[in-house]
């Protein structure tokens, strides 16, 4: 099955979709109530009083970090999330932060960097054989797309799989072919590193619980910025719904399914309104991590990334509606803040001009303060039969603008 034969349905940043019955993928079962609403404790943990600096001194502080300008708006009022982040996807300035270097567990938001590492790796026409022990070390209670032994996929199909149901098992299958779950890893750790996000400790591929797996608000929006500079994960974190292979009868045409983004401000289920120029990019669920997400949008000329991890507030669409929230805050204070920070560049691309590249503190890998453990807009619309109609101009492309300014900020 090749990748032109797949039907997908993406989502232009100056079109809005219809609501979408969508269930939230979850990379574990969900936790039983106790006293905070969400299977944690009624008191959430306090963040370090000390992080990591990369990206500026002010981000390295714990709470709320924001210079207000004449004219500012205020910050949204009840936030909740234990970290987040607004920046700039291309000049990467960081408009406001919150705790942005608390290394917390990621979710699913994990995949991001998964994709980032192994995307240009695989070629999307590849042909692959699922065997059973490809299968066999995917997590109990795990979110699925539906990959079966013994059948055929291509390198497309299982990316639309990662992206859009956030299925593990394709992640597994991927990893295989990347070399194993452990080369995967490194080089998921490797390429982390690389990106000088330093806060991230990769312990499994696709973000299921584990102790010591973790990363930061800082260092997802890192990730997502790096992603959203190729093609192909702009394509798949972009897409709203696509045709997924189901199963292969001799003699007769192979069976598909839907599968449709578990980004619920792409598809507005939930109740969730669909964000106007949302381009991605990825959300998780954990047990430990609680609710995640990193999201891109377009405003005009303006293209911003915002993390959000953990919300305090109830219910799975917190994290969305406060997102959503800093979307706004972000596109109405663009240009009437100083910034706090910036996204700093990766180090093959740093210069002596720009500050020595940050100090790596990889071997640290605790979750500070919490001892639990642990999709660019698309350039297409859907056609009948899968072909694909480009609308001109409607890319969200984050170009490699490098900060100019300013030292690098080095861990603390």
């Amino acid at each position: 099955m090749s990748a032109k034969k797949t039907a997908l349905t993406v989502l232009s940043a100056a079109v809005l979709v219809p609501a979408m019955l969508v269930s939230p993928a979850h990379a574990a079962p969900a936790p039983p109530p106790a006293a905070g609403g969400k299977g944690r404790p009624a008191k959430a943990p306090a963040p370090p009083a000390s992080m990591s600096t990369v990206g500026g001194t002010l981000l390295g502080q714990p709470g709320t970090q924001v210079n207000l300008l004449p004219g500012a708006p205020a910050l949204p009022a009840n936030l909740t999330g234990r970290s987040w982040i607004v920046a700039d996807a291309e000049t990467g300035e960081v408009l406001a932060a919150h705790n942005a270097h608390w290394r917390l567990p990621p979710a699913s938001t994990m995949k991001m960097l998964f994709a980032d590492t192994v995307l240009p790796s695989l070629p999307k026409d590849q042909v692959h054989r699922v065997s059973e022990q490809e299968m066999s070390g995917v997590g109990a209670g795990s979110s699925l797309v539906g990959v079966k032994e013994d059948e055929e996929y291509t390198v497309h199909d299982l990316w639309l799989g990662v992206f859009l149901r956030s299925g593990n098992d394709a992640v597994h299958v991927l990893s295989a072919m990347n070399g194993g779950i452990d080369k995967t890893v490194k080089d998921m750790q490797a390429h982390a590193e690389e990106l000088q996000a330093l806060d991230t400790h990769v312990i499994s591929p696709d973000g299921y619980d584990a102790p010591e797996q973790v990363s930061s608000a800082y260092d997802l929006t890192l990730i997502a910025r790096s992603g959203l500079q190729k093609q192909d994960f702009r394509e798949y974190c972009g897409t709203v719904s696509a045709r997924f292979p189901g199963k292969q009868e001799a003699g007769r045409p192979r069976d598909s399914f839907e599968i449709q983004n578990t980004n619920r401000l792409m598809t507005g289920a939930g109740g969730i309104t669909p964000y106007k120029g949302i381009a991605g990019v990825k959300n998780g669920n954990t047990t430990m991590a609680g609710s995640t997400f990193t999201g891109a949008a377009q405003r005009g000329d303006k293209k911003l990334l915002v993390t959000v991890m953990n919300p305090d507030a109830g219910g799975v669409n917190s994290v969305y509606e406060e997102t959503a929230e800093l979307f706004d805050w972000g596109f109405a204070a663009a240009g009437k803040v100083k910034p706090v920070g910036e996204l700093v560049p990766p180090k093959s691309a740093d210069t002596t001009s720009l500050g020595s590249p940050a100090k790596s503190h990889e071997k640290d890998a605790s979750v500070s303060g919490d001892d639990s453990g642990s999709s660019g807009v698309g350039t297409a619309v859907g056609i009948a039969g899968g072909v694909l109609a480009v609308l001109a101009g409607g890319a969200f492309v984050v170009n490699r603008r490098w900060p100019r300014g300013g030292r690098r900020g080095q861990r603390s």
